[in-house]
């Protein structure tokens, strides 16, 4: 048996040989993966998912602890060998409900595989990523009986429901979180390109609710005359907060953030972005400001944001009815950016719109979080990118963060350590959508790519 001790003395091309005489396996398990129903905010299979992940870890010889929350369990898995390193994967074995079931072309808990394609509720999102990680090494253990790090397993069951328990995970369990570096969750690959997206990082979210009140119920239009419309009040409210020009009011709201290095502004120069065909997928003629080239990838990667993602009051169904509506309401989302904080946008909001005569909208926030970046000097990243490079043709896009948020900081925040996204989803997998879906190829591929980690690493 080889000296596995050293990764030069991997042959990690036995290993991927290895991955392709076992992939119809692996399509399997995926598949069995899929085909458990685990929908968190519906409590739908859960259990059953549970032990199906347990299961799955037993395959690789994981000492396997449930960890009870709130809610539901996280469940931990350790492979340790006494190893210098020691690298962890971080994962979700819950998923999003699956309406409208009528635009579904399969049965969205009965895996299907079409021209290359595997259609199912939770296969990008992210079942491929965790069954992924579980093959590589199943498979590098196949070849060399060992693995030449230890290994770490965090799969929680409400990444869908905001990680609500993973904080409690991080403050109660610090020793199961010590670690070298983590590979996230999972990024996407290009649909078209197949340039592999590499995340290191997410966006921040603050999201609160405006309520403005009227009149005790609704009255008449013609009372408009002498009583306040709350609707009116609250529009009145929200042009204080952002202009035409996309800049947001809000006094300090930029003041914290953290500036580029000169590293990840040339990260945004590897960005390949179609802007023709995006715009040509959504329906439109332009993007905001008319941004395009550099400036459209910078926005869109490090921008904050301030967005209307609601509105409520009075009638708004068929026919007319003329009403003078008593409550108003509208939620909105910021995305933030490093070192912006949910709370303090908050409580920036909440002084924005005392100062602006508006005390009586009250603001309910309703969750938030901040947002997380993996120091791009790091040599976790390097090694990643490394892996990359070894197994893709095509040259990755770097990302200094992705335009969406996760749990990242809740349990990353102010521990040092790198976390790092690479996965088997791409660019038109339908996250949350009917008919999500990920390439065999690609799910193949990102086997491969985990396994090169763990010997670079």
């Amino acid at each position: 048996m080889p000296n596995i001790y050293e990764g030069r003395n991997v042959n990690i091309a036995d290993v991927y040989e290895l991955i392709e005489e076992n992939s119809q396996m692996y399509i399997g398990w995926l598949k069995e993966a899929c085909n458990q129903p685990s929908v968190s905010v519906l409590n739908e299979g859960m259990s059953e998912m549970k032990e199906l992940v347990k299961f799955f870890l037993n395959k690789i010889g994981a000492e396997i602890t449930e960890i009870e929350t709130n809610g539901y369990p996280i469940i931990y898995g350790e492979i340790n060998n006494g190893k210098e390193k020691t690298l962890t994967f971080y994962n979700h074995y819950d998923v999003q409900p699956v309406d409208p079931i009528g635009e579904w072309d399969s049965e969205p808990f009965e895996t299907d595989i079409r021209e290359g394609q595997i259609f199912a509720r939770g296969v990008a999102d992210n079942k491929g990523n965790l069954i992924a990680r579980i093959c590589a090494l199943h498979a590098f253990l196949e070849v060399y009986k060992e693995l030449p790090i230890n290994v770490k397993f965090i799969f929680e069951g409400e990444e869908e429901v905001g990680s609500p328990n993973l904080e409690f995970f991080a403050t109660n369990h610090p020793e199961k979180l010590l670690t070298d570096g983590i590979i996230w969750e999972g990024g996407t690959r290009g649909a078209n390109d197949k340039r592999l997206h590499i995340g290191l990082g997410v966006k921040g979210i603050c999201y609160v609710e405006l309520v403005c009140k009227g009149a005790n119920s609704d009255l008449h239009s013609s009372e408009a005359a002498i009583i306040e419309n709350p609707a009116w009040r609250l529009i009145w409210a929200l042009n204080t907060i952002k202009n035409e020009n996309e800049e947001i009011l809000i006094k300090d709201f930029y003041s914290d953030i953290k500036p580029l290095e000169e590293k990840e502004k040339e990260f945004i120069g590897t960005m390949d972005f179609n802007e023709e065909e995006t715009k040509e997928l959504y329906g439109i003629d332009r993007f905001i400001k008319n941004l395009s080239g550099y400036d459209l990838k910078d926005a869109l990667t490090t921008a904050p944001t301030c967005t209307v993602c609601g509105i409520e009051s009075g009638y708004t169904d068929e026919g007319a009815k003329t009403v003078l509506p008593s409550i108003a309401k509208v939620k909105l989302d910021f995305r933030l950016v490093p070192d912006q904080h949910p709370d303090k946008i908050a409580e920036l909001l909440r002084n924005h719109l005392d100062a602006h005569g508006f005390q009586d909208i009250e603001i309910k926030q309703s969750h938030g979080l901040a947002p997380f970046n993996t120091d791009p000097n790091d040599l976790f990243v390097d090694k990643v990118l490394k892996s990359v490079k070894e197994v893709y043709k095509e040259p990755p896009i770097i990302l200094r963060n992705l335009a969406g948020s996760s749990p990242m900081s809740k349990m990353l925040v102010d521990t040092g350590i790198p976390a790092v996204q690479i996965g088997v989803a791409n660019t038109q997998s339908k996250y949350h959508a009917p008919n999500e879906n990920i390439f065999v190829d690609d799910f193949i591929q990102g086997i491969k790519v985990t396994a090169a980690v763990v010997k670079n690493f």
